[in-house]
């Protein structure tokens, strides 16, 4: 990726600036960026092993932030990368790192989560985000949609996993800004905050995230952890 890139998966493109923040880059256009195991554990990697100011989280493929779980996996290993990614999404949250995520195309699933799991959300006016779930016997989002659009809101998305488009998505608090290209825009907040006082930055990060049960996150992983990964084809 230039000056400062390497690798921690062949799914992801990396890079440090030398402002004091990482950029991840999920690399996998052919599948729209679906998720599988190299990128749920190398997201997980890389947030850990970044510089502690700041992450933006985005795609090589303008077309899609993530169009979720990787239907070509077996049942098994696709509930196995389900459960990864409920560790993802808890460790983005404990994170004292400001995760910004640059969105375009679809968010689908558990890109959608990946989403609400970012504490910044810049997003293209192409950006449509559903949350798969009833559907295939999952719980999906529930734990981080109430406290960023409400609890009827959440329900709505939810139980009819209906796609939202950027103007909506705006409009209910599910995005926090829209923009004509989101990378360059989240790459200048992440060396925005990466010149703040860091340990302000950690305290606004820990303070605000209170209002969020983490116990909610926990029992919505708790129900899914029993799920055999089938999904049904065709919706």
């Amino acid at each position: 990726m230039g000056r400062g890139g390497h690798a921690l998966s062949a799914a992801l493109r990396i890079e440090d600036d030398p402002r004091g923040f990482r950029t991840i880059l999920i690399d996998r256009p052919a599948t729209r960026n679906s998720i599988d195991r190299a990128v749920a554990d190398g997201l997980r990697e890389a947030i850990v092993g970044a510089p502690e100011a700041s992450v933006v989280i985005g795609s090589t493929d303008p077309r899609a932030f993530s169009a979720g779980a990787d239907l070509d996996l077996d049942d098994a290993e696709r509930a196995s990368v389900s459960d990864s990614l409920y560790a993802l999404y808890q460790e983005m949250r404990a994170s004292p790192r400001i995760i910004i995520a640059a969105l375009s195309g679809s968010a689908v699933g558990g890109g959608a989560q990946l989403m609400i799991a970012s504490d910044i959300r810049i997003a293209a006016a192409d950006l449509v985000v559903r949350f798969m779930g009833p559907g295939h016997g999952l719980a999906v989002g529930a734990w981080g949609l109430p406290s960023l659009i409400g609890r009827g809101r959440a329900l709505d998305l939810c139980l009819s996993m209906r796609p939202v488009l950027a103007d909506e998505a705006l409009a209910m608090g599910l995005i926090d800004r829209l923009a004509e290209d989101p990378l360059p825009e989240a790459i200048d907040y992440a060396a925005h905050v990466a010149r703040l006082d860091s340990g302000a930055v950690r305290t606004l990060k820990r303070v605000v995230g209170l209002s969020v049960a983490d116990g909610a996150l926990a029992e919505e992983r708790a129900h899914n952890a029993t799920w055999d990964g089938s999904i049904p084809r065709g919706e």
